[in-house]
């Protein structure tokens, strides 16, 4: 047993520039399988099946105006924005560090310039749809999805080689 790994620091990139100090907060994309219920004959009840997956998306917090974020809402085609998440999560029982990076490519679909009010905390949030994710901790990729290209890969298996094989993608 022992204690989870943590977050402790982290920074995000938006088309290769940091933006240390920019991003308290982000929403990283939330893995989901796209499923069906399905009963046949003779089966004892439903299972599951699985579709696909659900879509990406990613919210990014800005701490206020950053004016690139606006230039890369005009950006065109769904990788038109690259993003890169990189953080630092640590076990306190152990001291031990992983880092997690995250590589999104997709759009800005909505940009909050929030209330303006003199002398209030200024908060700006970004909402992104994503076609491309890779997931990577301590240098190995546990997760690359491509939703165009009908890639999953999980753990270095190609799930989908078989269905892009089967319709000569």
């Amino acid at each position: 047993m022992g204690l989870p790994f943590k977050l402790k620091n982290h920074n995000v990139f938006a088309n290769g520039k940091s933006w240390v100090g920019l991003v308290p907060e982000i929403q990283l994309p939330k893995l989901a399988k796209k499923v069906e219920q399905y009963r046949g004959g003779g089966m004892l009840g439903e299972l599951d099946v699985e579709m696909g997956l659900e879509k990406l998306e990613a919210e990014i917090k800005l701490g206020g105006l950053v004016r690139q974020s606006l230039s890369m809402f005009g950006a065109i085609g769904i990788e038109g924005v690259m993003l890169r998440f990189v953080g630092a999560y640590q076990a306190d029982d152990t001291g031990g560090v992983m880092a997690s990076e995250m590589v999104m490519g997709g759009m800005f679909t909505e940009i909050d310039p929030g209330s303006a009010k003199v002398g209030d905390n200024t908060e700006m949030p970004i909402k992104a749809t994503l076609n491309y994710l890779k997931w990577s901790i301590n240098g190995r990729t546990d997760v690359e999805i491509d939703m165009l290209r009908c890639v999953w890969i999980q753990n270095g298996i190609d799930r989908m080689a078989a269905i892009r094989a089967a319709i000569q993608a």
